[in-house]
């Protein structure tokens, strides 16, 4: 039954915040045979100076009975039910029994508090002898509604007790992936080891806030998945470097690949806070990358965290450095955006050719225009320094190595001082349709030898939602960082495409599986090598 008492004079989630602070207890007082509730922080009187106390104040209220009569009075002589400023309470319905209780508790809670708080000479009998009338009209709703309230109270203190922090929120990814070599030649031009694997990288976020506004991450990691292709510099070798693994070359990589034996390990540590309402910055302490400063997936956003391969997350120009710095990202209303970074992989070291302004670094800066709400396109500048036996894009935790052909990842035994330029973007054709893609161009000059150039370029077809809301269908096509062109006598010679197509299938919010192939021709730039192709099948869990 539905008392057409108040049409929405109070309503069941204003209520209830009220009966929050309901605490059960006996209480020897004149009001014990009509309530026994007694609040646990009563407030003084003053605090409800700014409520609505008056039912007739309250605009979109009528009175039809005789509850609503005893109630008004009770409201405006002890002020137990406040409005919103604009005087209602926003709703034009009848009042359920259970929400009529409801104003009825807060009338209770507040007669309790006077008496409570020794001002018993406020409440006049008559309002005593109202309440036990009202009290036993709606006794049955008064009782659920209290035994909803205590219910509520043992999980907030079960809450309370167990909670990890009221600052931090743990966030966790699991990745268990299986991959192998299907077909082809590694760089070297013998047949690559087909030896499927399963292996797993775990990820544990611990994101804290002090403000709401600011973020401070630290990032757990721990991983055993080798990869299957790695350029290292070797000073033995003509051109400076060598290959490792099954594939002899960065060209083909996995994106969560890498290998810390199992052990756990700090891999991302960053703080980001506001300085203005259009500026962030961040302090990057270790493991960061220019993506890190939020410098690039916004620009890739399909396949950064899509993509199976390493070289299909982002332009490989963002890869020259990372580890430790300070980024800035400043927003020019809502048509563009300018970041700026500078990381350098050995910060917390203090000898030569280390530390944060001694050592290998990289500096970007960048602008971005927002064509729409989701298509954008960037310009990249990044100036880069590797002092001699450094690789030109580090190792670490937090795979920030190099993709492409050995020759471009060399550093022929010299220092290398690197000028790299990048135009990439993302258009949304349609809401299941994107159309998206990078130019990557970096002058090496190899100080006291000479200069090469290094080109890569990729083009990216992404189906949001496919056959699925949450699913997501990609295509990538593109050419990884190649030589083509140097002053020393070397260079990638041939033609190497690589081509990768996913899927992925997400079961629910937490559980997503991505089979995917990568494609790669001509391994190493090699056109002696058979083209190399990669089967893997990604299973993410996130929390």
């Amino acid at each position: 039954m539905k008392l057409h008492l108040l049409t929405c004079a109070v309503t069941v989630s204003s209520l209830l915040v009220s009966a929050i602070s309901v605490r059960a207890a006996e209480t020897p007082n004149l009001v014990a045979q009509i309530s026994p509730i007694v609040p646990a922080n009563p407030q003084p009187l003053e605090n409800n100076a700014g409520q609505v106390t008056s039912v007739s104040q309250l605009s979109d209220v009528r009175p039809t009975d005789w509850a609503f009569q005893a109630l008004q009075s009770l409201v405006e002589r002890y002020g137990c039910i406040a409005g919103y400023p604009d005087r209602t309470y926003r709703g034009n319905r009848a009042l359920t029994r259970f929400e009529f209780a409801a104003g009825l508790n807060a009338c209770l809670d507040r007669v309790n508090e006077l008496i409570a708080a020794s001002t018993a000479d406020l409440v006049k009998k008559e309002d005593l002898a109202t309440l036990q009338r009202l009290q036993q009209e709606f006794a049955t709703e008064l009782a659920t509604l209290r035994g909803r309230v205590d219910a509520l109270e043992a999980r907030t203190g079960t809450l309370e007790r167990q909670q990890f922090s009221t600052t931090t929120k743990l966030q966790g990814e699991v990745i268990i992936a299986a991959s192998s070599v299907v077909s082809g030649d590694n760089a070297n031009g013998t047949e690559a080891e087909r030896n499927p694997t399963l292996g797993y990288r775990v990820r544990l976020n611990l994101n804290t806030s002090f403000s709401g506004r600011d973020l401070l991450t630290t990032r757990i990691q721990a991983n055993n998945i080798t990869p299957l292709g790695q350029t290292t510099q070797d000073a033995t070798s003509p051109t400076g470097v060598r290959g490792l693994g099954v594939l002899g070359t960065n060209m083909g990589r996995l994106e969560f690949d890498g290998d810390s034996g199992g052990s756990a390990s700090i891999a991302l540590l960053r703080y980001r806070f506001p300085l203005t309402e259009s500026t962030d910055v961040y302090l990057a302490a270790t493991g960061n990358g220019f993506v890190d400063l939020d410098a690039s997936s916004q620009l890739n956003p399909y396949f950064d965290g899509g993509a199976v391969s390493l070289f299909g997350l982002r332009n490989p120009i963002y890869n020259y450095s990372g580890g430790a710095g300070i980024g800035v990202r400043q927003r020019i209303g809502t048509a563009a955006e300018v970041n700026l970074g500078y990381l350098v992989p050995n910060a917390s070291i203090p000898t030569d050719k280390n530390g944060l302004f001694n050592g290998q670094y990289g500096a970007l800066a960048q602008l971005i225009l927002n064509l729409s709400p989701s298509s954008r396109i960037g310009f990249t500048y990044i100036n880069a320094y590797a002092p001699f036996g450094a690789n030109l894009q580090p190792d670490d935790p937090f795979n920030l190595s190099a993709t492409g052909s050995n020759l471009a990842n060399s550093n022929f035994d010299s220092a290398v001082s690197i000028n790299a330029y990048g135009i990439s973007g993302n258009f949304q054709v349609s809401p299941k349709f994107a159309l998206g893609g990078w130019v990557g161009y970096a002058n090496h000059n190899y100080i006291g030898r000479g200069r090469g150039d290094v080109w890569n370029w990729a083009v990216t077809l992404a189906f949001p939602d496919l056959f699925k809301q949450g699913n997501l269908g990609g295509l990538l096509v593109g050419q990884e960082p190649k030589l083509t062109r140097s002053d020393l006598g070397f260079r990638d010679r041939d033609t190497s495409l690589h081509l990768e197509a996913f899927y992925r299938y997400r079961i629910n919010d937490n559980i997503s599986i991505t089979p995917g192939v990568i494609w790669v021709t001509n391994p190493d730039y090699n056109e002696n090598n058979n083209d190399a192709v990669i089967g893997v099948v990604r299973t993410v869990f996130s929390f």
